[in-house]
């Protein structure tokens, strides 16, 4: 049986959009702690900054930007660290930095509902940095800020040099009252003593429990599925008006009627899930099998019809974004509509604030830095309260090293980095916050480059 100390330590990483987790981070990657360490990123948004942002180190850094690891006990963040197990010998530290829109309550519970998991790797603590200026614009309507200090194991109270000493003491009484359990220690930059993050063994599985009693059900990227017995041939599946204009799902083969079989399955659809979505349109061929993850568009008006070809009688299992009955949805085959033998609901998948999203943008070129400076400065007096995070990595004309930028609403940070070399000059941005305008952000963005 496996010890804690034969185990790899995990850090989940976890706070705010702008809390500082990547300063932090930095932090960790350069102290002199002896540690090598292996990092998982996320960062929510549809281009990757953070791993441009965090600066030269030996340790390996994984990226992932495909949505959220914070959804399910999903199949990217299994399939990564399984990866880096095979390669045990390179680091004995693993570090977990979430979005900021991030629940780390299913982040920790990967370690716990996955057996191989659990016998390769414990979680030590989760670390929740809390931006001590802007926190309050969050802790009363965003869920995710609630939950970050609720499952903290360390609270590092950050930017403490931009508040007054009596707001912080306010805030401090705040969060103890959500989290009396967490050591809560004050910072100004992240600067916080290696002991007092890494290797803290904080992390109480009961004290998670008792925060969330469903703490132990996993979360899944799909609502509902169904197992058919269906002979071979073309059947339909047929979907009316639903909430969404189109819908994830998956058909896998299913072994037998056991539950080992079953338990197999659900493992590869949270797999296929995970997967890029292939779209269809209607009458077109949905894809079967594990990885083949459809996303089912539906007519603007009446029914949509998807064909699915079975080639070889026996039990299929079908998983669906969203319960059937929202959308009419049923299986036809030629002559009947056949009857699931079983039927699963699924605790849904966590879900954000759907006025918050992000805008990703990479464009080639040179940006002129007083046209740049001209509308970031209007862009934030106009929407920097909407506005949650900026990031940028941009190449200045006339700059030999890369620009790297960070705001928080209203506060602007940007220095040079590192010389471009020979990579390739380009600029990506990303804007996360709400009601944000794709088109005019673009627009505005592309207006700075240098004629």
């Amino acid at each position: 049986m496996n010890t804690a100390e034969s185990r790899v330590p995990v850090t989940v990483l976890t706070g705010f959009l702008g809390s500082g987790k990547t300063t932090l981070l930095n932090r960790i990657l350069t102290e002199n702690h002896g540690k090598k360490i292996a990092v998982i990123e996320n960062e929510f948004g549809e281009v990757g900054i953070d791993n441009d942002l965090v600066i030269g180190a030996e340790e390996e850094i994984f990226e992932m930007n495909n949505g959220c690891i914070c959804c399910t006990v999903r199949g990217d963040l299994i399939r990564i660290l399984g990866h880096l197990m095979k390669r045990r010998d390179k680091f004995d530290y693993i570090m977990i930095e979430t979005t900021g829109m991030a629940d780390p309550g299913p982040v920790a519970q990967t370690f716990y509902v996955d057996d191989d998991m659990q016998q390769k790797l414990h979680l030590d603590a989760i670390v929740t940095l809390v931006d001590a200026k802007h926190i309050w614009e969050h802790i009363d309507d965003s869920d995710e800020a609630k939950e970050q200090v609720a499952f903290a194991d360390v609270i590092l109270l950050n930017k403490i040099d931009l508040v007054a000493p009596g707001d912080l003491e306010r805030l401090e009484a705040r969060i103890k009252s959500m989290n009396s359990m967490a050591k809560i220690y004050r910072s100004r930059d992240a600067v916080v003593e290696m002991d007092k993050i890494l290797n803290v063994g904080g992390f109480d599985l009961e004290r998670a429990l008792e925060i969330d009693p469903k703490f132990m059900e996993p979360e899944y990227p799909f609502e509902w599925s169904g197992i058919y017995q269906l002979n071979a041939g073309t059947y339909k599946w047929m979907m009316g008006d639903g909430p969404d204009p189109a819908m994830g799902a998956a058909l896998l083969p299913l072994a037998n009627m056991g539950l080992a079989a079953q338990e197999a399955t659900l493992m590869d659809a949270v797999l296929t899930f995970s997967e890029d979505e292939q779209a269809l349109v209607a009458g077109e061929m949905m894809r079967l099998g594990k990885g083949q993850y459809n996303q089912l568009v539906l007519n603007e008006n009446g029914e949509t019809v998807f064909n699915v070809a079975i080639e070889q009688p026996g039990y299929y299992q079908l998983f669906t974004e969203h319960h059937p009955d929202e959308f009419d949805a049923c299986l036809r085959g030629a002559d009947s509509v056949p009857d699931p033998l079983k039927t699963r609901e699924y605790k849904p998948d966590h879900e954000h604030d759907e006025e918050v999203s992000s805008v990703g943008i990479t464009i080639p070129g040179d940006l002129q830095l007083e046209k740049l400076n001209g509308w970031l400065s209007q862009l934030l007096r106009e929407q920097g309260q909407d506005i949650f995070r900026m990031k940028g990595v941009l190449s200045v004309r006339g700059w030999d090293k890369r620009f790297v930028f960070q705001a928080v609403h209203m506060l602007f940070d940007g220095s040079p980095d590192r010389p471009w070399g020979a990579e390739r000059r380009q600029n990506k941005m990303i804007f996360i916050g709400r009601n944000l305008d794709r088109d005019a952000l673009e627009n505005g963005f592309r207006e700075c480059l240098a004629s």
